[in-house]
């Protein structure tokens, strides 16, 4: 049994596994090779990075990894996981089952669009959820935000300042979306199209993978897996880390790479001291 799996190639269990490599633990970190930013072009908000592709990212991330001799990383994806009665964790592969003694999923989230016409191929491009990360980007332009309520009202005032001009459209009166070289329009079902070089929309997130449920994870309204500020879960040894996790006390997570570099790094350190204190029992089972 090696000491720890994490499951997710992205900011997070990438992360995580450079903190546990650095602690000389024994680690496999499965990629999928899915990522939530997959489509996205540049990184935005992360610094000495800012303005990466999240490829390069990946890909120094990974060069970086391979400086540690007990970090392993290992193309393929992971399709179930289960406690096991020795207190550690299985993880299922169509090559085979890997066991450890913690577990850290950074899975992340799956993205699912208002169903418009033309929206999807845009997304991660003329089409972003975070502000933070995708509206620098947008300045002195005309701005669209896809969607009503409370939601809407928070972005067009954290995007005014950027912005030439936003404007708010309801889903339902937009009958497509075109790509242009300044940016997109949006074909309205009555009425003018609107032109504008970015549009935010809100889209419906859920966990990318199905180990949250197959461990009986708690969860938040939100959907997201209930974490303690050091990325534990309600089942000891397992964490969580990334856009798949969040605490009580935030409404949902915080896209943002830098935040799941954070949480990869705590989730990591938590599972370091876990073992530690694991190890410890064991040698003063030993002597006694």
């Amino acid at each position: 049994m090696i000491d720890a799996i994490v499951i997710g190639g992205g900011p997070a269990g990438l992360q995580a596994a450079l903190t546990l490599g650095r602690m000389h633990r024994e680690v496999l970190l499965f990629d999928s090779g899915e990522y939530r930013n997959g489509t996205v072009d540049h990184a935005q908000n992360l610094i000495t990075h800012d303005g990466q592709a999240p490829a390069e990212i990946r890909r120094l991330a990974r060069e970086e990894l391979a400086g540690y001799a007990t970090v392993q990383v290992v193309e393929a994806t992971v399709h179930a996981v289960e406690a096991r009665d020795d207190g550690g964790f299985a993880a299922m592969t169509e090559d085979g089952v890997f066991v450890a003694s913690v577990l850290i999923l950074a899975t992340g989230l799956r993205d699912e669009l208002p169903p418009i016409p033309g929206l999807a191929e845009a997304w991660g491009r003329e089409v972003a959820h975070c502000p933070f990360c995708h509206g620098h980007e947008l300045s002195g332009k005309r701005i669209g935000i896809l969607g009503s309520g409370a939601h809407a009202a928070t972005h067009r005032a954290m995007l005014s300042p950027i912005g030439s001009e936003v404007v708010v459209i309801d889903p339902g009166e937009v009958a497509g979306v075109e790509r242009t070289a300044d940016g997109l329009v949006l074909r309205r079902r009555e009425g003018d199209a609107v032109d504008v070089g970015g549009l935010f929309v809100a889209p419906t997130s859920t966990q990318r993978s199905p180990f949250a449920a197959q461990l009986g994870l708690a969860t938040l309204p939100s959907g997201g897996v209930e974490v303690d500020a050091l990325g534990g879960t309600s089942v000891s040894g397992v964490f969580a880390a990334g856009d798949m996790a969040h605490t009580a006390a935030m409404p949902g997570p915080m896209a943002s790479l830098a935040v799941a570099i954070a949480a990869g790094q705590l989730a990591a350190a938590a599972a370091v001291h876990q073992l530690v204190a694991r190890e410890i029992d064991a040698e003063r089972g030993t002597v006694s």
